[in-house]
């Protein structure tokens, strides 16, 4: 893959930011965010630039926030895109709570129980309060999680995508996090540069729209803290992934069952010949 996520840290200034987001939002047609009633993270993997300059196809890979409340207008506008495959990471009640709307794809529970919201309100019991930098410090525990405790999660994605190329759609409940590492690993194995993949995951500031959430009375900054996404949290995950196993495609590799075969045929059904 392009080497771009070796021995390079994560876009983190914030020009360095904006340039990304820019970067990934420059869409082609079909568009990239797919406009829905019940769900405002939906959107399109495809056009960005993979492996030796092929860029992945539209209409193929998305990612979500949940599809619970999808309006009739919105199943029939994603019906006809042809979806057979939804890949779930949300827990257990998650799902129970808000099971999926959308009638036809077969739905796979890849599931990765929640864990921020009670993690706060855990910290702020003990500690008598919580503040912004301890809510970064949290999401920051909960990405490198990802790696440490998930990833035969993640790996079942990949097993659902080497099966056939046809479209599939990934989510849990914001489409933010678990899904925000499992489309940054993705991008990353077809080759996707970093900037690109930063940018891609920085979407979610511009487009998810959270309900109110429930954790214990946090001020505000800490709120935002956990609805929104930030850079640091996706390279902690990255930082992981460097040092327990020395890089990403090693990580594809030995966490994944990525091996050369199996990269060789994610780029023959998605990327563009």
């Amino acid at each position: 893959m392009a080497g771009c996520w070796h021995n390079s840290g994560m876009c983190s200034t914030p020009s360095q930011v904006l340039n990304a987001v820019a970067s990934a939002t420059q869409l082609s047609n079909p568009s990239r965010s797919v406009t829905l009633d019940g769900a405002s993270n939906f959107r399109d993997l495809g056009g960005y630039t993979g492996t030796n300059g092929r860029p992945l196809k539209w209409r193929k890979l998305f990612r979500s926030d949940h599809l619970g409340d999808l309006t009739p207008a919105d199943i029939a506008r994603l019906s006809a895109l042809g979806l057979t495959r939804v890949c779930d990471f949300r827990g257990k009640n998650e799902r129970e709570t808000h099971p999926c709307a959308l009638p036809g794809p077969q739905v796979h529970a890849l599931s990765i129980e929640p864990t921020v919201v009670q993690a706060l309100q855990d910290f702020a019991q003990r500690n008598k309060g919580i503040n912004e930098a301890d809510a970064v410090r949290l999401m920051q525990q909960t990405y490198r999680a990802f790696v440490t405790d998930n990833s035969p999660r993640f790996a079942e994605l990949f097993q659902h995508l080497l099966q056939d190329g046809s479209p599939l759609v990934f989510h849990c409940t914001a489409g933010k996090d678990r899904t925000g590492f499992a489309a940054a690993i993705l991008l990353g194995a077809l080759g996707v540069q970093r900037d690109a993949i930063v940018g891609d995951y920085m979407l979610t500031n511009d487009l998810y729209k959270p309900p109110e959430m429930v954790a214990g009375g946090a001020p505000p900054q800490v709120r935002a803290a956990v609805r929104r996404v930030q850079p640091d949290y996706l390279q902690a995950s990255l930082d992981v992934v460097e040092a327990d196993f020395g890089g990403l495609d090693k990580y594809l590799h030995k966490a994944m069952g990525l091996g050369a075969a199996e990269r060789k045929r994610l780029d023959e059904l998605f990327l563009e010949t």
